[in-house]
């Protein structure tokens, strides 16, 4: 359900606010550390993203009170499996994005700066009235999504800090392509993320999304040991990133790290710049379920296509803990982070368990 509807006001000077991580250089240039680009930016000029802007030497964002998204959605749809399932997430976004993937789904909002310069749409929305909103719809969580939230991370900071002096649980749905500096900075307001990881090949990588494989997979280790809670997710586009080979290469890579780590594999859909490939099928996203779990990985889910992997089993005695059907959790089992059928401890962030109709009668 949105809760606003973002008006078609541009951001003025009033508003702007100074970014974080960024050094002065020389002759009024800065350097940006928030994300792997670690943009270069001469006074007068904007970084990749178009939302970060030098004004004679110093750096701003032009989308701290630029709310373009805010929505109650099902954690599910983050998508997160084994955080705080069957709750309700308040989730935001601004204008903008470090990526400009041919495929994404939210390029309307994601590419609106790069393709209308200047134009930065949204609601006034302070870091207080985004979890007063929260709040008063009780959600346990907010989500920065939809859009890169490291290129609203001074938005998504304040808001962190506030949210989770209320209690809120705080999530990233990220492209993974942040600085050690900016996720270290965060850390101790974060709590969840979903980090997208598009593939395994560098160049592919590069020419889908404008930026290097690399940092994303230093990203889902660096949020792994600073004690989030991970689950990342691949969208599986035929032709591109499908091969046998390719998703093994994800696979291993996520097993090596935690093999409790959930693997989500998304069916693509032609968006944006890429519409003449067919939606991915469902033999080809069981397939990649397959090689998700020969790879050793516990927990790997299937997305956008429907009843295909989406509950929770026991890895151990194949009960089913958690029944899903789309974003709606049925029931869930789990009682202090075990399969109560033979007590298997079952990686995540639990919350009380919902038990089946006939379990409750």
């Amino acid at each position: 359900m949105a809760l606003r509807a973002a008006d078609n006001s541009t951001a003025s000077e009033e508003f702007l606010k100074e970014a974080v991580l960024y050094e002065k250089e020389q002759q009024s240039a800065v350097t940006c550390n928030l994300c792997a680009h670690r943009c270069y930016i001469p006074a007068g000029h904007a970084g990749i993203c178009k939302v970060k802007v030098n004004r004679a030497g110093v750096l701003f964002s032009l989308v701290y009170d630029r709310v373009i998204a805010a929505n109650i959605d099902p954690i599910e749809k983050k998508p997160l499996f084994h955080f705080l399932p069957g709750t309700e997430a308040f989730s935001i976004a601004t204008v903008g994005c470090n990526f400009h993937c041919r495929y994404c789904q939210n390029w309307d909002i994601s590419q609106l700066p790069r393709i209308d310069s200047g134009t930065i749409p949204g609601d006034n929305l302070t870091p207080r009235e985004i979890v007063d909103l929260a709040l008063a719809a009780r959600c346990q969580s907010i989500a920065y999504t939809y859009t890169e939230p490291t290129i609203f991370f001074e938005l998504a900071y304040d808001t962190a800090r506030l949210a989770a002096a209320a209690g809120l649980q705080n999530i990233f749905v990220t492209n993974g392509y942040m600085t050690p500096e900016a996720l270290r900075m965060i850390q101790p307001y974060l709590h969840a993320v979903n980090i997208d990881l598009k593939g395994f090949d560098d160049k592919r990588h590069r020419r889908i999304c404008g930026a290097k494989l690399q940092p994303v997979l230093d990203s889902i280790a660096l949020a792994k040991q600073l004690g989030l809670w991970l689950e990342v997710t691949t969208l599986v586009v035929p032709g591109h990133n499908d091969s046998d080979e390719e998703l093994r290469q994800v696979a291993l890579f996520l097993k090596d790290i935690d093999p409790e780590i959930p693997w989500h594999l998304s069916a693509f859909f032609p968006a944006y710049k890429i519409m003449d490939i067919d939606p991915t099928d469902r033999e080809s996203l069981l397939r990649a379920w397959e090689i998700g779990k020969d790879a050793g990985l516990r927990h790997v889910y299937c997305g956008n296509l429907p009843a295909i992997h989406e509950d929770t089993v026991c890895y151990r005695c194949r009960k089913t803990l958690i029944r899903r059907v789309g974003f709606s959790v049925e029931f869930n089992r789990i009682a202090e982070g075990r399969c109560p059928f033979c007590a298997t401890a079952i990686a995540g962030v639990w919350n009380s368990p919902i038990m089946p109709a006939a379990a409750r009668a």
